[in-house]
């Protein structure tokens, strides 16, 4: 058989533009000659469309939508992911094929760990289903299915199906496409089955999917593999029938099938096989990018699908000579085109020529617009308007803080005058531990470097430039110690530990919930205990931060939900 995986980017409620990337990908598949086209997990509605599910009318337009992409299917079948209601609403794979409905497959297993939230919209599929396509047996599971090491796979493996195909929107972080590839070859050889892995591609709000499809064989060799973070039509020959000598001489299946208390009856769908009379498909395998190249294509892809899915063209950024500043700037004038991207230079009394002069040749060196609005003198006037109540009190931090709330004013009026989207250069380690002004350098529309750790702004800035080969982001801002120049000889080192102290810590505390107990007997104490209490305190400013790429783990929003008023620190 010939199979189609559809890699595309849909957007969550533009049913009609969701639909004309279907019927395209369905025309394009059946002109190559495949049998079966697959689709990625709720690909009419996108995903995830969240409380637009909770809406009758958005699930009448959504089943209108499907109900006329059946119509383009003469002459091929496909799996299009989809919600359908019948007495619940289900997380459904549609069987399409001669132009009709022909069935569907219900998702039995309902995530609701991390970011994800199924429980609260879905209710759970029971039934196996089963397609005959020839000689060839299909069992369709959807996303969590497949990441179960049970039923539905094994189930559907012990009614015979040789090739697994699994619909799925399986969201992007680092070191996760190579993970989810090693779970897909732990199935295949464990079902003796082919398993084909359809991925969504494109950034929601804080996520990002990477696409990454795959075929593999029974014995979890891969047959074909689609690039990551772009669209794709990938198209595989298979000849799944070839998993039956290996079944025949695997006993433990025999003892697996005696082991089941009850067997669940498989609805068989037969679907109709071209006889295609042309040259086979060479297989495609795109390797995967190393880590710092995921990590920029993803921050890139995740930046412009929120710019141009919200509505927006240009973006501003604050460029302050930093090096936060410098990479979020060069990654947004790759993503979107740097005659999209504005940048301004807002020095005050504490600005160094040095950040000045960097602050400048970043933005030349990107061919972004760039503008220098100094704020001293308003900044001036809002220390005029507050002398008699701040009277007698030695200046701190509200000075400090009053010139990123300035800035970020300045933005904003910016934002508002040309429909700018602003972007804010916060970073993950900034994040953890409340190092950010609220008002200030926190405003803006998303914060693109949000869960990305300071060590890694480094890692990736010297990656953009060795990618380059040139100097995008100047050495000397990469190599000046980080300021946020708010006071005479500020240096970041001064208000926290050095960042390669400080990341790992935050790392193991954030994203592995180590306890203080364990954080004590690893690290430094004195590190340890300040960092958890910058950390633990900062959840208020955390919640009102703009929603940025999904690039780890665990990413501050929702992936983490802590309570702001709490009385358990560490």
């Amino acid at each position: 058989m010939r199979l189609a995986l559809a890699q595309l980017n849909a957007i969550v409620g533009d049913l009609g533009g969701n639909r004309e990337l279907i019927v395209g990908a369905i025309r394009e598949a059946r002109a190559a000659g495949a049998d079966l086209v697959v689709f990625p997990e709720l690909a009419v509605t996108g995903y995830p469309p969240e409380d637009l599910l909770l809406r009758p009318g958005f699930i009448r337009a959504a089943r209108a939508s499907l109900d006329e992409i059946a119509t383009a299917t003469e002459g091929i079948t496909a799996l299009v992911g989809c919600p359908l209601f019948d007495r619940d609403l289900a997380n459904a794979c549609a069987i399409l094929s001669g132009g009709e409905i022909r069935g569907s497959y219900r998702k039995q297993f309902l995530p609701n760990y991390g970011v994800f939230d199924e429980h609260r919209y879905f209710a759970a599929g029971r039934e196996l289903v089963l397609l005959r396509c020839g000689d060839v047996l299909v069992g369709p599971t959807i996303c969590e299915d497949i990441w179960q090491s049970g039923p539905p796979a094994t189930d559907l493996a012990l009614e015979g199906a040789q090739l697994i195909v699994n619909l799925s929107a399986s969201p992007f972080h680092v070191g996760k496409a190579e993970d989810r590839e090693e779970m897909l070859v732990t199935r295949a050889r464990d079902n003796a089955s082919y398993v084909a892995f359809c991925n969504l591609v494109g950034g929601q709000d804080e996520l990002v999917f990477d696409g990454h499809s795959v075929v593999l064989d029974d014995e979890g060799e891969v047959i074909a593999r689609a690039p990551g973070f772009e669209e794709c039509l990938l198209v595989v020959d298979l000849d799944p029938t070839e998993a039956i000598g290996r079944r025949l001489r695997d006993v433990r299946r025999r003892e697996l099938e005696r082991s089941r208390e009850t067997a669940p009856a498989a609805t068989v769908i037969d679907i109709p096989v071209a006889v295609f009379g042309g040259e086979p498909v060479a297989p495609v395998v795109v390797p995967f990018a190393p880590e710092l190249e995921q990590m920029r294509l993803a921050l890139g892809l995740g930046v412009r699908d929120y710019v141009e899915k919200s509505g927006f063209s240009e973006v501003v950024i604050a460029i302050s000579g930093g090096i936060d500043s410098a990479l979020t700037a060069a990654i947004c004038a790759d993503a979107l085109g740097a005659s999209r991207v504005h940048t301004v230079s807002m020095p005050s009394r504490y600005s160094s020529q040095g950040t000045r002069d960097d602050a400048r040749e970043v933005s030349v060196n990107l061919g972004a617009d760039f503008r220098e609005i100094p704020i001293e003198d308003v900044v001036g006037a809002f220390t005029d308007a507050l002398a008699d109540s701040f009277a007698g009190r030695e200046p701190d931090l509200a000075e400090e803080n009053l010139q990123a709330r300035v800035r970020g004013t300045m933005l904003m009026a910016l934002s508002n005058k040309f429909g700018w989207l602003v972007i804010s250069t916060g970073n993950k380690s900034e994040m953890a531990v409340g190092y950010a002004t609220l008002y200030g350098d926190m405003v803006g529309g998303f914060a693109l470097l949000k869960d990305v750790f300071k060590t890694d702004v480094f890692r990736l800035s010297r990656h953009l430039n060795e990618r380059a080969g040139r100097e995008l982001i100047p050495m000397t801002t990469i190599e000046r110690p980080p300021s946020a120049e708010l006071r005479a000889e500020q240096r970041d080192d001064q208000s926290l530990p050095p960042y390669d102290l400080l990341d790992p810590v935050l790392e193991a505390y954030v994203e592995l919930d180590r306890s203080r107990e364990e954080l004590l007997a690893e690290f430094d104490a004195a590190t340890v205990e300040r960092v958890l209490a910058l950390v633990d305190r900062s959840e208020y400013k955390r919640r009102q931060a703009p929603p940025g790429v999904k690039l780890r783990p665990r990413a501050f929003g929702r992936d983490w939900r802590l309570p702001i008023a709490k009385r358990w620190y560490g």
